[in-house]
């Protein structure tokens, strides 16, 4: 049985597959199996995938084009390895990424994930002029226990990743029905039941090319929302997560807002104040909920 499954997602980026691909066969930890999961490409890749299928690799053809998570659980369903790696078909892995983890995850059983360091590459691969391209840095979330962190917003980079597997069968699966943040959704359901480790060092290359799914702004608004409605739903005894529920209802009250539910946002915006009642950005947003038309975008 292999160590380590590592799940392939491809979806119309032939131009980027071989790329990504080789950095998976450049890897120094060889005890590993390549599961290509195509979502219905229509490029190409699918028979670039049959001519090199065989040893290592097995691919999966989704008959129909079911969307990230969905595809993500289709591998789930077949991989063998201890051990659960994902690699995006457009971005790239250091040589040395899978075995750092490795090592790390079998130190430390309270573990149930570890992500790296990295850096934004371009559509050429080279290292991106801009250092926050989507409109944030490369994650830099150090291991421990980080629920608050993760609560905030999405700290971990899905090519980053990789995930003991039984944390897939406390956590449940990845849940189908978000567009670009079912990332974000497990993230937060691994870290409530573990730690989270992570190696510093540049081991991962998310690629910005211009067609990423985190630049629909709309879907991935109406994704965050969902999140922070269901961490709202969520018992907050624990006095160390105060601070971290506080900023969600903050960001809860952005959403709605933006999403034209003014009313909601208020009635956000005043839990949040429950919570962190000196929190002076928090009284100018709910100030804005009474004005015409929202006056911010970013989130709080």
């Amino acid at each position: 049985m292999p160590r380590i499954s590592i799940l392939l997602t491809c979806y119309n980026h032939l131009r980027f597959l071989p790329a990504a691909y080789q950095s998976v066969l450049d890897q120094t930890f060889g005890d590993y199996e390549i599961l290509a999961i195509d979502d219905g490409s229509s490029d190409g890749t699918r028979a670039w995938l049959k001519e090199r299928e065989g040893g290592k690799l097995r691919c999966i053809f989704n008959e129909a084009n079911l969307g990230t998570y969905a595809t993500l659980n289709v591998g789930l369903n077949e991989a063998k390895g201890d051990f659960i790696a994902i690699l995006n078909d457009d971005d790239l892995w250091a040589p040395g990424k899978l075995a750092a983890q490795a090592a790390l995850l079998e130190s430390n059983t309270r573990l149930g994930l570890a992500h790296t360091n990295g850096w934004f590459i371009d559509g050429e691969g080279g290292r991106h002029p801009d250092p926050a391209p989507l409109g944030f840095p490369f994650p830099h979330l150090p291991s421990g226990h980080v629920l608050a962190n993760l609560m905030d917003h999405n700290q971990i980079i899905t090519s980053s990743v990789l995930i003991r597997r039984e944390a897939f069968a406390k956590c449940g699966e990845f849940d189908p029905a978000f567009y670009g943040c079912g990332d974000w959704h497990m993230w937060v359901r691994i870290a409530r039941e573990y730690e989270i480790g992570y190696v510093d060092e540049p081991l991962t290359f998310y690629r910005v090319h211009g067609s990423n799914a985190a630049l629909n702004d709309e879907k991935m608004f109406e994704d965050g929302k969902r999140i922070r409605e269901w961490i709202a739903t969520w018992d907050e005894s624990d006095p160390s997560l105060r601070a971290a529920f506080a900023h969600n209802w903050a960001c809860l009250g952005t959403e709605r807002t933006w999403l034209g539910d003014k009313k909601g946002g208020r009635r956000a915006y005043c839990e949040s104040l429950k919570r962190m009642p000196r929190r002076f950005k928090t009284y100018l947003r709910l100030v804005a909920t009474v004005l015409p038309k929202p006056t911010f975008r970013k989130l709080s």
